[in-house]
């Protein structure tokens, strides 16, 4: 009776250890089609983004500012929201930390057209809420201030880095 029972646990564990490598190979599965997925949604977004800089009649469609801009600076605008959303899309699919994210922000928001987009744009982001891209986009207008009342030419010591969570 013994040997029985021993046999059961056996198979059960062996079931159960079935299972598990099942599970994590599904988990595995999803997490790498989420990486494609994302992969495809920024390719898109960049060919949509190239068509309206490249013609300004489609760019017209994406004029959704604060304020009435040239074509010249709705172009400026395209690129900085590319620059801005292929970092973002580079932090979701773990290519860099939030802590380089954080970083490389700071380091595009030392460009006066690339505040302006963000100003410009606030009302859009506002429309973004309990999501990721909205607290990382609250980080970033935490950084914008910060940026803007420091009183010294150091920029790469302005804000304190979130930390990776």
């Amino acid at each position: 009776m013994v040997a029985g029972v021993l046999a059961t646990m056996a198979a059960h564990r062996h079931t159960l250890e079935s299972l598990r490598l099942r599970l994590e190979h599904l988990e595995q599965t999803a997490h790498t089609q989420q990486h494609t997925n994302i992969a495809n949604q920024q390719r898109l977004h960049w060919e949509l983004l190239s068509k309206a800089i490249d013609d300004p009649e489609l760019a017209e469609v994406l004029d959704l500012y604060e304020v009435p801009v040239s074509p010249k600076k709705r172009r400026q605008y395209l690129f900085a929201n590319a620059l801005y959303t292929n970092l973002l899309f580079y932090y979701r699919i773990g290519n860099i930390s939030r802590d380089e994210f954080f970083g490389h922000v700071r380091g595009i928001f030392q460009n006066p057209i690339v505040r302006e987009y963000w100003h410009a744009t606030q009302q859009q982001r506002a429309s973004i809420a309990n999501s990721e891209e909205a607290e990382l986009g609250l980080m970033v207008d935490d950084l914008l201030r910060q940026l803007e009342e420091a009183d010294i030419d150091e920029w790469w010591v302005v804000g304190e880095p979130p930390g990776d969570q």
